[in-house]
């Protein structure tokens, strides 16, 4: 007998998840109906699948795979995705918690831009020229020019694989630097195995180096699926109050069998 389940298809600049509301714990969480479910051909179609479940210690709980069907690290894509998912259900009216791998996490929602609040980092390590951090998902950050017309997937599917990251695999941002105020990113993900059109731990990974030993609170990120805002308070070497921004639409709705 097949099992037909609801979905919901939520992206967040260009970053695309399917949502499922798994708070009567229904949903068969088994890596080949994941991965099929994500598939673009075969299934619905999306860079991870996220199920929103109860939590006692918070409004409610993220649970997110990537494409591949492994349950990974944080997404902060995803994290304002399912914040905007939990107000459509009404979970929340204005401010709401939620627990995810990486913690406890605060958001709001105003007029569809949702602000979420990352982890604190601790520290950035400095790899010769690049950067590599945690923002709630491994990050490595590297400055080119030319970002436009830059090989993202080919280099950063060569540095993800490269000997010090292949076996857990790492997030890989390109980075430009448009003006003060603006950076402009491009990301590999690790998991999709692929270019995204949005990566919000990696936007945060990248805003962070750009600030490191800035006198500024804040920076706009350019991404290829639209633009997100980077909140962040530096205090030594570390990294608090940290905020993504940006917006998070529902695209559509439907049932599945599984």
């Amino acid at each position: 007998m097949q099992n037909t389940i609801e979905f919901f298809k939520y992206q967040g600049t260009g970053n695309d998840f399917v949502m499922i509301d798994n708070r009567d714990l229904q949903f068969p969480k088994e890596t080949e109906i994941i991965e099929k479910i994500c598939d673009r051909r075969f299934g619905i179609g999306g860079d991870g699948l996220i199920l929103l479940e109860n939590d006692l210690s918070a409004d409610f709980k993220m649970v997110y795979y990537n494409s591949d069907g492994n349950e990974s690290t944080m997404c902060g894509n995803g994290g304002r995705c399912l914040v905007a998912f939990a107000h459509f259900l009404d979970v929340f009216e204005d401010h709401t918690t939620f627990t995810a791998i990486d913690g406890l996490h605060e958001a709001e929602i105003n007029n569809g831009i949702i602000k979420l609040k990352m982890i604190d980092v601790d520290s950035i390590k400095n790899i010769e020229n690049d950067f590599e951090l945690n923002t709630g998902s491994p990050h490595y950050v590297t400055f080119v020019e030319m970002l436009k017309n830059y090989k993202v997937y080919e280099n950063g599917n060569n540095i993800r694989n490269s000997p010090s990251y292949c076996q857990e695999g790492i997030n890989v941002n390109f980075v430009e630097e448009i003006s003060e105020n603006e950076i402009f990113i491009r990301t590999y993900e690790r998991g999709v195995e692929d270019e995204t059109f949005s990566c919000g731990t990696g936007a945060t990974a990248s805003a962070l180096v750009f600030l490191k030993d800035k006198n500024q609170t804040s920076v706009n990120v350019k991404v290829l699926g639209g633009n997100l805002k980077v909140y962040a308070e530096q205090e030594g070497e570390s990294f608090k109050n940290i905020w993504l921004e940006g917006p998070a639409k529902q695209v559509f709705k439907g049932k599945i069998n599984l």
